[in-house]
């Protein structure tokens, strides 16, 4: 379905990814886990390109591209196979939950409005936001916000759903409410690449866990694999500083 190989990233002398591969099967659950610095959410964004990156291919589908040279027309059609979900939400302030979900399909997508606010609602009702069609964001808890930026996503009907850290921005009482609807998008078959540092979300719902540190793929498995049976000294060493009760985990 997707296949990335060989991207290189840079921002001046900073060398951020080194060669990363990752290969995406449809109905995958990929969680990458990593130490800020690793260069995990650099290579997301790379995937539709956000950042563009220096060197590698990307095959999606029957789309074959050099991610450096891909034509305009290119990244528009993989950016239509693909959805993203921002750290941080990325919401209009001056429009409405429903508005949010819509613009995009209107905008971008060129979809009629009456359509566009169908699939918008109906993105809506599945993230358990049915009745706050007409909140603006200042009105919504950051979980809340959040589940709109995942309504957004899910309303274009994407190939494959980016998640960049989705809960880092929440406090911790609210980041139950959008793991919640991140796991009902797994269980009904969707595809996603997740950038997370929710050890419990990575071990219940990932299908495959890579670990990246220092621009590289260090370790990718199972979740039971990565989190029972580290192949790696260095994954090891980070589970143990991130996962409570790490030895009881082992």
């Amino acid at each position: 379905m997707l296949e990335i190989r060989n991207v290189h990233k840079a921002f001046g002398s900073n060398q951020v990814l080194k060669g990363v591969n990752l290969k995406v099967n449809k109905g995958d659950i990929i969680v990458i886990l990593g130490p800020s610095g690793s260069g995990k959410t650099t290579f997301l964004r790379t995937i539709n390109f956000l950042e563009k990156a220096d060197k590698g291919t990307i095959d999606f589908d029957d789309i074959h591209t050099e991610l450096h040279s891909a034509s305009n027309k290119t990244i528009n059609r993989i950016r239509k196979k693909t959805a993203f979900v921002f750290q941080n939400y990325n919401l209009f302030a001056n429009k409405t939950a429903l508005e949010n979900v819509t613009e995009g399909l209107i905008v971008a997508r060129k979809v009629p409005k009456e359509e566009a606010i169908k699939c918008a609602k109906d993105a809506l009702d599945k993230v358990g936001l049915s009745e706050r069609y007409d909140y603006y964001p200042s009105q919504l808890s950051g979980g809340q916000q959040q589940r709109v930026g995942i309504a957004r996503a899910i309303a274009v009907n994407p190939d494959v759903l980016l998640f960049d850290e989705p809960t880092s921005a929440l406090d911790p009482e609210l980041i139950g409410e959008v793991l919640s609807v991140m796991k009902k998008l797994a269980k009904e078959g969707a595809t996603m690449i997740v950038v997370t540092h929710e050890m419990s979300f990575a071990q219940e719902v990932a299908s495959r866990v890579v670990f990246m540190d220092g621009g590289v793929v260090v370790e990718e498995g199972t979740a039971k694999q990565i989190f029972t049976a580290p192949k790696e000294k260095r994954t090891e060493q980070f589970l143990r500083r991130i996962v409570r009760d790490y030895d009881y985990v082992i």
